[in-house]
């Protein structure tokens, strides 16, 4: 079994890209993980998934401990088996989704309990119990319990919410069973506050992580605040391990993060896009329900090798979304995976040319142009 590691090939700057090898594969940094929350992907096979270019999935431990349960997973072989994915796997500590989903909950020192969404049935998650769960799992990564800090925050609230995730990081870290190949995340907190994310920033590295996540941000803080505590917290996090920024988003988003030495990204948008009609494309997003595409014989993306610009037409897949058929969500989420994993693909040949600010121009030039219609 392989050691977890990080190997750094080429620098540009800031940006760099690299790979990391964990228990089940290697993946090539910078990435974008395939939100596969309750062990699937929606609209996507494993196979739609490898072929699009994805080489991580990230899976939800709320999710997934409300329904079917860890130890039933962990009876059936673990993740990679229970979902038919035979690469390597990240699972979120649930933190979020315990904040923005459960009901009745009630956070304390000693971790938070709380209602399920579903059926209202009472959970306890611990630290301990959160890693406990993902050990079960057989994630690859494994990600620390933390306390997502409500934005907006004043600074002494989002104080406490950063000590509290600290001290259950350093419980995270305890309760954590080292084995070759499997990593433990710590997850940077503080707000919008730059001096409470350097603490903690230096907290989690005296604590000691293989590697660093950037929690609490992309929740309606906009890109520019969103950046600004990117470049006051990422001096602070070790070069030598990978950073992780969670819940993040939007191609300029990443671009711009990667920018500044991010190295791994997650984000519902090319599913949640895919399913309600909202196509990627080098010159922004479409709506595909729209009547402009009625008879519009182009692909979604002239330049996109996908099967669906390959195979299909933009007035098919508006047939498709028009019709209710399930064929338009499948074919237009493969494609939003897609464009992502071209887009971190030319990232990382950028970085190795050292050509990453003239990538980075072209593609806010080619995204300020716009989708245009069809000429008749």
């Amino acid at each position: 079994m392989p050691d977890f590691n990080f190997k750094i090939r080429a620098r540009d700057q800031t940006a760099r890209s690299g790979s990391v090898t964990t228990a089940h594969g290697t993946f090539e940094t910078p990435c974008f993980m395939a939100t596969g929350t309750a062990a699937t992907v929606k609209a996507m096979p494993v196979d739609a998934i490898r072929a699009a270019g994805a080489e991580l999935v990230i899976c939800n431990t709320y999710h997934l401990m409300i329904r079917p349960g860890s130890e039933l997973i962990a009876k059936l072989g673990g993740l990679h088996k229970f979902m038919g994915w035979d690469g390597p796997i990240l699972t979120d500590s649930g933190g979020y989704q315990v904040m923005s989903l459960s009901s009745l909950r009630k956070i304390s020192e000693n971790g938070v309990v709380f209602r399920s969404h579903l059926d209202g049935t009472k959970h306890d998650l611990t630290p301990e119990r959160a890693i406990q769960i993902q050990y079960d799992l057989d994630s690859d990564i494994t990600m620390c319990l933390d306390e997502c800090t409500p934005h907006p925050a004043t600074h002494e609230e989002a104080a406490s919410s950063m000590h509290m995730s600290m001290r259950w990081a350093e419980r995270c870290r305890q309760a954590f069973k080292p084995r070759p190949g499997y990593a433990l995340f710590g997850i940077n907190q503080g707000g919008m506050h730059e001096d409470l994310r350097c603490e903690s920033a230096e907290k989690l590295q005296q604590i000691g992580f293989d590697g660093y996540a950037i929690g609490g941000l992309a929740v309606g803080e906009g890109q520019e605040k969103m950046l600004r505590v990117l470049d006051a917290t990422l001096p602070y996090l070790t070069t030598e391990k990978p950073r992780y920024l969670m819940g993040v988003g939007w191609p300029d988003d990443i671009v711009g993060a990667v920018k500044r030495g991010v190295d791994m990204f997650d984000c519902v948008i090319p599913t949640r896009s895919g399913r309600t009609g909202q196509g990627l494309t080098r010159r922004g997003a479409i709506n595909i329900r729209n009547a402009r595409h009625q008879a519009d014989p182009r692909p979604i993306d002239e330049a996109c090798g996908c099967p669906a610009c390959r195979n299909h037409s933009r007035a098919y897949i508006h047939h498709l979304f028009r019709a209710n058929e399930m064929l338009g969500p499948m074919l237009l989420t493969a494609h939003n995976m897609h464009y992502y994993q071209v887009l971190m693909h030319g990232m990382r040949l950028a970085i190795g040319e050292g050509r990453f600010d003239a990538f980075a121009a072209s593609f806010y030039e080619e995204q300020a142009q716009r989708d245009i219609e069809a000429r008749t």
